[in-house]
């Protein structure tokens, strides 16, 4: 089973798909004027600014929603496995990924906002949406619909229990059959009830877990400071093959910088435009902006901070492709949690296993939230659109898919890493092939909607204040923003 995984993984992350993801990043950056530079100061603004209704959440709580399935285990075991594999210089390439796909997320959660519908009394949209409203390949937006149902149902959780479960297993010795049960319990308290629930859970965990976690890493880095500029220089000189030791793996450290950069932030991969949807703002590009700002949280703040205390502690591994390890710090020591582990551990001794272990908790926790919203979202279009079921059996439809949700963690948590993982790339590497390459082809009405809020920004019109109307601007089949001005206009 293992092998087989692992051969579709391979084929799956080929070197097309890091081409891909980075080239996007590049010509979405340049086609939206490096946004992520210009615009952080109304990124930041936006998060206060944000309004709620009955069908929509917040800007901050999309926001959190977004960053509830961004920041998880790969923050952690995503990070020390990218240096396990590439060496220091990844953490580089997790950066340039972040930065550049900044710009990627701006695009699929504006094109979100444009396209999204009313369902069951509250907002849905994503990739299958919009791909259907702009193009009509119904059938294309339905095979990304199944890949993440499939992907975010099934395979992805797998990979959040499982750290969770052998993060705990470390740190107090609990068998990972009784962590996936309190997993289970838990879980369940929260997705049965519905995107409300679950945004109101984000806003008060996400912004909590983040800052005890980067609170830390400063802790560690202002007491080994004096190595911060030699390991600023390592990152940089690794990155580019020019440091000795890490010189011959150069392809694997660009590979695993941007596969685990893109696994951790998720710019472009199509799961962050389904909290986007969810979002009340009198304008898309509003949410466009936030989403870019996510990306930012995710791996500029909480990336860097597992990486910088894993570097300069010393904790870490680092594989050599012909067998044995270019640096072997850690000997015995698997990567993954234990890296972090041993970074805190350095701190206070004893400490790393039980801090990381309750970061990992809630990191992944949060993203097995967000994950089922994004299942929810996906099974719901596949239900309306291409089935057309009765709209009484389909409550039966996502209970169903929550017991499978809540079967995956229990399964992921008992089951071997490496299988987890492997499953787990399967998952991203499907969504971000099938959405990056939708989205290069239908940007031009996230464009726009960019061009018409700087516009109305540049005529002085308050922020509140600025509006969206597709027909001014000539964008087709965005149904409800069409509804709200027609309902403005009567009023």
């Amino acid at each position: 089973m293992e092998n087989i995984v692992n051969s579709i993984n391979n084929i799956i992350w080929s070197n097309w798909l890091i081409g891909l993801c980075l080239g996007a990043g590049i010509y979405f950056s340049v086609r939206t004027r490096f946004l992520q530079v210009r615009h952080v100061k109304e990124m930041v603004v936006l998060l206060a600014k944000g309004e709620k209704s009955e069908q929509g959440i917040s800007s901050f709580q999309a926001l959190c929603t977004a960053l509830a399935g961004r920041i998880g285990t790969g923050n952690i075991a995503g990070v020390a496995t990218a240096i396990a594999m590439g060496g220091p210089g990844a953490l580089f390439w997790m950066w340039a990924i972040a930065f550049l796909g900044a710009g990627s997320a701006f695009v699929e959660s504006t094109l979100a906002q444009i396209y999204k519908e009313v369902d069951d009394g509250q907002y849905r949209g994503g990739p299958a949406y919009y791909i259907e409203k702009c193009t009509g390949l119904k059938w294309y937006a339905t095979i990304f619909a199944v890949a993440t149902v499939f992907a975010t149902g099934l395979l992805l959780p797998g990979v959040q229990a499982n750290s969770i479960g052998v993060g705990v297993q470390n740190a107090f010795g609990t068998d990972t059959w009784i962590t996936g049960l309190g997993i289970v319990v838990l879980l369940g308290l929260i997705i049965f009830g519905g995107i409300k629930r679950i945004s109101s859970a984000a806003e008060l965990i996400v912004p909590f877990m983040g800052a005890a976690y980067i609170l830390m890493a400063l802790v560690i880095i202002a007491v080994n400071v004096e190595k911060l500029p030699e390991v600023i220089k390592l990152i940089f000189s690794s990155a580019f093959g020019q440091e000795a030791a890490f010189g011959g793996i150069l392809g694997l450290t660009i590979q695993w910088g941007v596969k685990r950069g893109v696994y951790s932030n998720e710019a472009g991969q199509g799961t962050g435009p389904q909290a986007a949807a969810a979002a009340e703002v009198s304008h898309p590009a509003k949410q466009g902006f936030v989403q870019a700002f996510s990306v930012y949280v995710d791996t500029l703040f909480v990336c860097s901070a597992t990486g910088f205390m894993i570097l300069m502690t010393g904790s870490y591994n680092t594989l050599s492709p012909s067998g044995g390890f270019i640096v072997e710090n850690l000997p015995g020591v698997d990567f993954g949690p234990a890296f972090t582990q041993t970074a805190v551990d350095t701190l206070i001794p004893g400490f790393g296993s039980a801090f990381v272990a309750v970061a990992l908790f809630f990191f992944a926790f949060t993203t097995l939230m967000a994950y089922y919203y994004i299942a929810e979202v996906n099974l719901a279009y596949l239900y309306q659109k291409v089935l057309k079921g009765k709209e009484g059996s389909k409550k039966f439809v996502i209970f169903g898919l929550k017991l499978v949700l809540l079967a995956a963690s229990f399964y992921g948590c008992i089951k071997t890493a490496n299988l987890a993982w492997a499953m787990g790339d399967i998952g991203v590497g499907l969504m971000a092939w099938l959405n990056i390459v939708m989205i290069l082809f239908i940007a031009k009405p996230a464009l726009i909607a960019l061009k018409d809020y700087e516009t109305q920004q540049k005529a002085g019109i308050d922020r509140q204040d600025i509006k969206f109307d597709p027909i001014k601007l000539g964008i087709k089949n965005a149904t409800f923003w069409e509804e709200r001005v027609e309902k403005e206009k009567n009023v």
